[in-house]
């Protein structure tokens, strides 16, 4: 049977580290989090992997570890901050986003998710879980610090950008396919600033898919 602790501070050392991710409480949630309780049943072995793993139907995806402590480490999450986890699967985002402080808002269309979700963070506080769809965020619980979103979007997410505090921001993956990339919105006032911070894969968010003919 696989060493999970072991695995987690292999994770740790060996993949987060080299990928430039030096913020001690991003390490630290990510060493104390069990990952492999939020992987679909069976699949607890390859929680540790570097590799993006599926979740369900609609492109549901797992980010890697590696892509997902860079995301949250380029949220500079403060404690106390308010944070939405954007099509979070079974919660491995949130719990990490709660660890580092923030109190969160789970957000996920799928109820096979959200029901596992709400399973694996039972009795985590900080922790809401709300089932709707991705693209309308969650307003009622907003205005918030930190989006992230958990998949590849083809449009720009306004919706959500509009759910930020003034120096707000969100973090997700953008773009078409090779073309895409970890980016980085801000909120000033009535505008949005986007940095592009390194490449990243993630599967597609119907939710967030481009029209045909559109041109990213």
């Amino acid at each position: 049977m696989l060493d999970y602790a072991q695995a987690r501070r292999l994770m740790v050392d060996c993949q987060l580290r080299t990928f430039d991710v030096n913020d001690v409480p991003v390490l630290d949630a990510f060493g104390e989090i069990a990952r492999e309780a939020f992987v679909p049943p069976g699949r607890e072995d390859f929680a540790y992997i570097d590799q993006t793993l599926r979740l369900g139907p609609q492109g549901r995806a797992m980010p890697a570890p590696m892509l997902l402590a860079r995301m949250i480490q380029a949220l500079a999450i403060q404690p106390g901050e308010k944070a939405l986890d954007v099509g979070t699967g079974y919660g491995y985002g949130a719990a990490i986003l709660s660890r580092v402080g923030a109190q969160v808002t789970a957000l996920e269309s799928d109820p096979d998710l959200a029901a596992g979700a709400r399973t694996r963070l039972a009795g985590v506080d900080g922790i809401a879980i709300v089932e709707a769809p991705l693209e309308t965020g969650d307003a009622k619980s907003g205005p918030y610090d930190a989006i992230l979103v958990n998949g590849r979007i083809e449009t720009r997410p306004q919706a959500l950008l509009e759910q930020l505090k003034d120096g707000g921001r969100l973090v997700c993956v953008m773009g078409r396919d090779r073309a895409a990339k970890a980016t980085l919105f801000v909120r000033a006032g009535d505008a949005f600033g986007a940095r592009p911070l390194f490449d990243a894969a993630l599967p597609a968010l119907g939710a967030f898919a481009a029209e045909a003919g559109f041109a990213f």
